[in-house]
């Protein structure tokens, strides 16, 4: 199987990237950070907004089903029996999924799907610690970057049609305060493989980018 892996800060837009390079070169895509959320969602309905601790998360994983699958191209979420697919962008879960994923107990069920994925599939994998942690041997590692004002504008063209949309200093002051955490993670943390190739998408539009990282895939696919 022929694996690819798109690791970076959020806001990149690795999830739009992973899910064009996965339709134009025949791929499977698995959103890793879907994953999470639907995870954040069945936790949220289970203990309302308690704060994660070791005690919870070890009870929560005790009677913790996920599934992922898929119909047609869309990946679908289904926690506990529950498909989280459609709340899985919600401000909720967005806010509350950096409390719940870090756990390493948690993040290991969750890889033992991505690399049983992997062995299945020739696939695009996107998320945080994927080439570093999830699929090690992954023929070809992408790390996506961006200045951290362009990540916070491109957020803000996201939500700015939404209910109190917050403004482009307040998500760059988000997105600052969850690289400093993600960067510095006890486990999984946000850096690139030694054998990554590293994408800075400041400069360029989607189109550009998806052109750059189709030319690097397919130059390792044909190794």
């Amino acid at each position: 199987m022929f694996s690819v892996t798109i690791d970076g800060k959020a806001g990149c837009g690795k999830s739009t990237l992973a899910k064009e390079l996965s339709k134009r070169l025949g791929l499977k895509n698995f959103n890793t950070g879907a994953v999470y959320r639907g995870i954040t969602c069945e936790y949220l309905r289970m203990y309302q907004d308690k704060t994660p601790t070791q005690k919870i998360i070890e009870e929560f994983l005790k009677v913790l089903d996920i599934l992922v699958k898929f119909d047609e191209d869309e990946q679908h979420v289904i926690v506990n029996c529950i498909d989280y697919t459609s709340r899985l962008r919600e401000e909720a879960i967005s806010n509350f999924v950096a409390k719940v994923a870090p756990f390493d107990e948690l993040r290991e069920k969750v890889r033992q799907i991505q690399r049983k994925f992997a062995q299945e599939y020739d696939c695009v994998m996107e998320g945080r610690d994927i080439g570093t942690v999830v699929l090690k041997d992954a023929q070809c590692k992408l790390f996506i970057t961006a200045s951290n004002e362009v990540r916070a504008k491109r957020r803000y063209e996201q939500l700015k049609d939404t209910e109190n949309c917050p403004t482009v200093e307040e998500i760059l002051l988000e997105l600052n305060d969850r690289d400093e955490k993600d960067v510095h993670r006890e486990h999984g943390a946000l850096l690139p493989a030694s054998d990554s190739i590293i994408i800075d998408n400041s400069n360029e539009t989607l189109e550009e980018t998806i052109n750059r990282c189709i030319r690097i895939i397919e130059s390792r696919r044909n190794k």
